[in-house]
């Protein structure tokens, strides 16, 4: 089952439940890799959502009048 756009606290969440659960070092390798694959995945979708906002609140907080946003572009 594809998962649509979760939030970035669900998302979080979710990440953090999977460390806790890898950190008892109980879990199959099979399952120990399937969870690992998940987290890198959900570590993801987290760092785009601060890049997002960095960037809005960059905008927001820049000196012109209208703060539209642009698409986030890379440059380095």
């Amino acid at each position: 089952m594809a998962r649509k756009n979760p939030s970035f606290e669900n998302s979080l969440q979710e990440l953090e439940a999977l460390v806790e659960r890898m950190e008892q070092g109980q879990l199959p390798l099979d399952d120990a890799l399937k969870a690992f694959e998940r987290g890198v995945q959900l570590s993801r979708v987290c760092r785009n959502a601060l890049q997002e906002a960095e960037q809005k609140v960059q905008i927001l907080m820049d000196d012109k009048t209208d703060p539209t946003l642009r698409p986030f572009t890379d440059e380095s």
